[in-house]
This record gives C-alpha cells, structure tokens and sequence, in this order.
C-alpha cells in the first residue's frame, strides 16, 4: 500500500516536537479486591511513537481505558497537555485524545464515509436546532466536514470506497476505517489498540507505513501491540506490564535484552522446584524401561536367528563346501 499524504495540516495546536502531551502519573485502577493495573507512569512526547506491550492480562487495555475516560482511575492522574483529563470519554476526545478499539467497532450499516463522518462531530459547532433547520451555516459545516473526511479517506486509501458500507470491507480495510475514524476528530494523540491484529504481513507491513505518515503529521502515538518484530521496528520508546505494573522502559534494544522481560514472556523455572525429584524419578524408570526393551529385542533377535540355522526337531548339517545338495533335495532342510 501507498499512504497518501494528501492531508492539510496537523492537528490544531499540535504542540512542537519534544513536548510532552501524555502524561500519566500513579496511574491504579482496583476492580474490588483485583488491581487491575498498580502505580503506572508514562509519558508520550508529540511526534514519538510509544509502545505499550505485556503478556495477555498485564493491564494494557485496563491503562488505555483510563486514560480515555472509559473508566476512572481510582489513584493517579492523567494529564494532557499539562491539564488534567475530565472522567468522561467524550471529553477526552474533545480534549485532542482519539483512540481505536482491540476489536473493530464500526458502523455497519453505515457508508465509510458516513464513518468517518461520524469522527468529526466534536469538531463542529452546530447543535440540535442548526441540524433541524438545516440553514445556510449548517450546510457549510456540513461540507466542510465532508471535505475533511474525503481527504482522510485518501489519506488511508479508500477513497475509492467511500459510499460502500463498512460491513463490507476487507477486514484490513476496517481497521484502517477505525484509525480514518480517529483522525477525523483531529486529535494531538492517538491511542492503538493492537491495530495489525489478524493481519498478514502485508497488511502489516502497510499499517506500520500509514503509522509513519501519521506521526509525521506532528501527532503522537501509543500503540498496544503483540506483535514484537512490528512493536520494535516501530516505537521510539517500549513499556513493558506485567501484572499491571511496569516493569521496564526504553528503546527496542533494551527492551529486548531484559532478562526480566524475557522471563515475563516465556515464564522461568522455579528455584527449588519441588517436582524436579519426581520428574528426575520418571525420567530414570522411563530410562530402564527403554533398556530392557531393547534388551528383549536383541534376545528376540538372538532366538529367531538360532531357529532359522537349525530347525525345529534337531540338528543339521550343510553339504561340505563345494558340494551341491542331491537334486530335489534343495528344500529338505
């Protein structure tokens, strides 16, 4: 895939690159007695792309849920743009925050267009009576957002789609719809959640190129992923959960050499582990019970070969050397 760069301008007030715009402080969220995620900090700087990565159940949803206002923190804060982020989710996207989902929520029955429509509407200023009126700054708004929709579309390369429904596209396609989706509400940060999931490596390979261009429009990006050659070649910087705690940050590098990290992923032995004695004992009688197989076979072998030189009722002896057995008598023996 070819990414269009077709878009006008950044987000509006995207702060200059190296600013700090994400930043989470002590950030815990307890469902009863299960913390869910436990004292976790983490900026995003504009213009980096952030990795957040963990074994499945290390919190990372959890985070991204809290830091959108689908849930509320129940310690820390989250701050964007150095202003605290208000408890609800629409006014984190109001705020200049825009995220997609683990799974793909689009509007079915709606048109990819109408999808994207549907992004922009924090960005407009008509209300309930401008809509039902439908005068003169109604219709301007109205095209305006249609203008910017089709240029996002080109942006992502659907344009050529845009009155299909959404039901109907590949599921590439639907992600790349979902991401069209968030950049329509022209955000300054834009939060991933496993965007390359179920994908083949080409579309793969096209999401990391539409991810590149979206960061060089100035806006910062957060990206959930399990894929690690993907995580790696993209992100600035890498987080590691493990058990709704961060146990690591820095670049790919560092990340990928922590003995910590590597022991989250594919789990380490236990010191002392009181099943080595009996794992020890199996493997010894399973190692004996292999011997006197092999035991059994060699006699068997021994027997058979016996029998085949000297019969069943005794004893016989071969002609001499040199001499040929009588004529008929080939199979007497």
């Amino acid at each position: 895939m070819t990414t269009h760069t077709t878009t006008k301008d950044a987000a509006p007030g995207t702060p200059t690159p190296g600013d700090t715009v994400l930043d989470a402080r002590g950030v815990t969220m307890r469902f009863g007695g299960l913390t869910a995620v436990r004292d976790v900090d983490l900026t995003v700087n504009s213009g980096e792309i952030v990795g957040l990565i963990g074994p499945n159940g290390a919190g990372k949803t959890t985070f991204f849920n809290c830091l959108t206002g689908l849930y509320i923190p129940t310690e820390g804060e989250v701050r964007y743009k150095d202003r605290v982020l208000p408890p609800k989710s629409f006014k984190v996207t109001a705020a200049g925050i825009a995220r997609t989902f683990q799974n793909i929520r689009l509007f079915g029955n709606m048109t990819v267009l109408e999808n994207v429509l549907v992004g922009r509407h924090t960005r407009t200023k008509e209300g309930l009576w401008s809509a039902l009126l439908r005068g003169p700054g109604f219709h301007k708004a109205e095209a305006k957002s249609r203008e910017r929709a089709m240029e996002l579309l080109e942006f992502i390369g659907l344009a050529d789609k845009a009155e299909h429904l959404s039901r109907n596209l590949p599921y590439g396609e639907q992600r790349k719809l979902e991401i069209a989706r968030a950049l329509a509400s022209e955000p300054g940060l834009l939060l991933l959640d496993e965007p390359t999931a179920g994908m083949n490596p080409q579309e793969t390979r096209a999401t990391e190129e539409l991810i590149f261009a979206i960061r060089d429009m100035g806006i910062a990006i957060l990206v959930i992923e399990h894929d690690m050659r993907f995580i790696m070649n993209l992100c600035d910087r890498v987080a590691v959960l493990v058990q709704g705690q961060k146990l690591i940050e820095g670049d790919a590098a560092t990340v990928q050499n922590d003995e910590r990290v590597i022991a989250a992923y594919l789990g380490e032995p236990l010191a002392d582990d009181p099943g080595a004695e009996e794992v020890a004992e199996v493997e010894a009688a399973e190692a004996a019970a292999a011997e006197a197989a092999a035991a059994d076979t060699a006699d068997a072998e021994t027997t058979a070969g016996t029998t085949g030189t000297t019969g069943t009722t005794g004893t016989t002896t071969d002609p001499a050397p040199g001499k040929d057995a009588a004529p008929g008598k080939e199979n007497d023996r």
